[in-house]
């Protein structure tokens, strides 16, 4: 394996310390930031820990003074905008440097949960029936839309904003529940058709040639009072309450043919959102065994453990291995292609 020079591209306030001598660090909030860099660096690459907040000039001198390989992008927003990630990587597309992960257009499609959705349905890519409420419109919910319903951000991830309220079985907690994201998490709403049953997730890793890791599911060992079983932000990032609850995740038991199945319905949606790098595919089966896609996330969670590398690692691809061939298809992706 040649020896890279990798600029690991994190947010300021989540560089890891240069000694964790005395620190528990699967509890902290650079875990994933840490669990990257030390493994490169523990796979014989040399490694410059970059942080940035709201200037890109920090970054333009580290390629121009480094001369990375290639920059490892942790970056999950821009001054605080989560929709400005895709601005970083084209940054990074003009800088002409490689770069791991999604590419802009990649990006810009799958983070707007409404655009993707439209595009998927195009394509005959089941997903749930949905509207979207802008900030300060009021809800009009199609007669077609019918309850229950859940209600999301239209742009943000990792569950931020979601919670067991975020279900709603009438118009009078629909309108209160969209005022709750517009006014709490700021961002525009998206309504869906909530779809009850088994919650899955699926990772990808490439560009042209997909490698796709085994179907992986949400389990809970003690069912919440109302039956639903939901990723809130609570369920995603609250030990506690995963502890109370037995909130865990593992390989999905499933049929041989609904393997296959999703498999190819995962390469679609990547390739339908023209994604690249690394990528989880959120989907739902329902009691009838139908799949929904919820949506699409390029560049997800990668701190050892977490779901994304649990997977990779169950279909036989350890964690030094996964973080190489991200890297493998940062070097040999061409912004060109798009043109």
């Amino acid at each position: 394996m040649k020896k890279l020079r990798v600029i690991c591209l994190i947010h300021a306030n989540l560089v890891p310390p240069d000694d964790v001598t005395g620190i528990d660090v699967t509890e902290v909030p650079w875990k994933m930031e840490f669990d990257v860099a030390e493994t490169l660096r523990s796979m014989g690459h040399d490694v410059l820990q970059l942080g940035v907040d709201d200037d890109l000039a920090p970054l333009r001198r580290a390629v121009s003074e480094w001369r990375p390989h290639i920059v490892f992008n942790l970056l999950e927003s821009f001054h605080n905008i989560s929709t400005f990630d895709q601005h970083v990587a084209s940054f990074l597309e003009l800088l002409r440097v490689p770069y791991t992960g999604c590419n802009p257009r990649g990006l810009t499609l799958a983070r707007d949960k409404a655009l993707s959705k439209t595009l998927l349905a195009f394509h005959r890519v089941p997903v749930p029936d949905f509207m979207v409420v802008r900030m300060g419109r009021k809800v009009r919910r199609p007669k077609k839309l019918q309850f229950p319903l859940i209600v999301k951000s239209l742009t943000m991830e990792a569950s931020i904003g979601i919670s067991r309220a975020s279900v709603v079985e009438d118009d009078d907690r629909l309108v209160e529940r969209v005022r709750f994201i517009h006014d709490n998490v700021g961002t525009d709403a998206i309504v869906e058709q909530f779809i009850d049953g088994r919650e899955l997730y699926v990772g990808i890793l490439g560009n042209t040639r997909l490698e796709v890791f085994p179907v992986w599911e949400l389990r809970w060992k003690k069912i919440p009072d109302d039956g639903r079983l939901i990723m809130t932000d609570r369920a995603k990032w609250n030990t506690n309450y995963q502890k109370k609850y037995g909130v865990m995740t593992g390989p999905a038991t499933l049929s041989d043919e609904q393997r296959s199945s999703i498999h190819k319905l995962c390469k679609r949606v990547y390739r339908t959102l023209d994604l690249s790098g690394y990528a989880r595919i959120d989907l739902r089966l329902d009691g009838e065994g139908r799949v929904h896609v919820l949506e699409a996330n390029p560049n997800p969670q990668l701190a050892y453990g977490e779901d994304f590398a649990e997977s990779a690692e169950h279909g036989g691809l350890e964690y030094e291995q996964l973080l190489q061939k991200i890297i493998n298809a940062g070097l040999t992706w061409r912004p060109e292609r798009l043109g």
